[in-house]
């Protein structure tokens, strides 16, 4: 690795370190501008407002919004996000299952995924511009376009309601078995994986056909390089760098799509626990799954950027 190399790298860090503190001030002042507060929400509409002043005194929720700021950030600095203002519990431990639970449908959907839209994708980009190329793009395209939540409303409503062939709710609790773990996660992964690899083909067939474009490519062909060697010697080696951005920036989107398909087939997982949160106020859990999500996109895409930079492309030989 050249010093060249090595200060790009660097600056790239530096950027993704940049981007978490604006992210982290962006989350404090979000939450703290959403109306009401877990007092009134705990208290109800009859409450006094002594009452009420006296709870969020209790909760700390009256002090200036510089002073929770710094207490927030030392706490996050020290791996405590705090505790919960509804139940009182550490939001480490409200975190931890919830966050097992969107790591274990996230890699499910990634082993779909990834494998499925290399190749398909190559297979688009070298045989561009025929029947199945054209049928995968109509279809990719029209995937992309349709909203994730239609999409996993339209499956449980075909799959779960007319056909009865799987459940419409996630229950991971009532897993005993590998036939009901494959039933439980069908739905939400078959969704999430869909949405996530009509992204990413259309991303890899991109970064392929200007591989293919390349003169070094034109020359292999002319001497009659046989067509799996012109994929794996010339053309997979020289396209790590755009091909692994196009993986990272899929997957990164599927953080999005993760908010919505738990909330929808009701699986208990992070992003579920954002959206109660949201409804309940419970702002610590909110900032802390929030950055969660955050820090996992800045990684996601840095680590894209990272292997880019690492991977020079130059032409090969036959």
């Amino acid at each position: 690795m050249n010093a060249r190399l090595v200060r790009l790298v660097l600056r790239r860090i530096g950027a993704a370190l940049c981007s978490l503190l604006f992210v982290v001030v962006a989350i404090f002042a979000l939450t703290a501008a959403l109306p009401g507060d877990v007092a009134d929400m705990l208290l109800g509409q009859n409450a006094t407002p002594d009452a009420t002043q006296a709870l969020r005194h209790a909760l700390h929720l009256d002090q200036p919004l510089w002073l929770r700021f710094m207490h927030w950030c030392g706490g996050m600095l020290h791996g405590n996000a705090g505790n919960s203002l509804l139940t009182g519990r550490p939001v480490s431990e409200m975190l931890a299952p919830r966050l097992y639970n969107s790591l274990l449908l996230a890699g499910a959907t990634t082993l779909v995924a990834v494998p499925l839209a290399l190749v398909l994708g190559l297979a688009c980009a070298t045989w561009r511009d025929s029947v199945f190329d054209r049928v995968m793009t109509v279809l990719t395209l029209g995937i992309v376009s349709v909203p994730a939540f239609l999409i996993a409303t339209v499956s449980v409503f075909v799959f779960a309601v007319q056909f009865r062939v799987v459940p419409a709710l996630s229950d991971i609790r009532s897993i005993h078995s590998v036939g009901q773990f494959f039933l439980t996660f069908a739905m939400p992964v078959a969704t999430l994986a869909s949405i996530t690899m009509a992204q990413m083909i259309r991303m890899i067939r991109a970064c392929m056909i200007d591989v293919f474009s390349a003169p070094y490519m034109e020359m292999a062909v002319i001497k009659g390089v046989p067509p799996v060697r012109i994929m794996l010697h010339h053309a997979l080696p020289n396209a790590i760098g755009p091909v692994a951005n196009a993986i990272a920036l899929s997957l990164s989107s599927l953080l999005g799509g993760v908010v919505v398909i738990e909330t929808i087939f009701n699986y208990p997982g992070l992003a579920q626990l954002m959206v109660d949160s949201v409804m309940s106020r419970d702002v610590p859990i909110i900032q802390a799954c929030t950055l969660l999500f955050c820090m996992t996109y800045l990684f996601l895409t840095t680590l894209a950027d990272i292997v880019a930079l690492a991977s020079v492309p130059k032409g090969r030989g036959a």
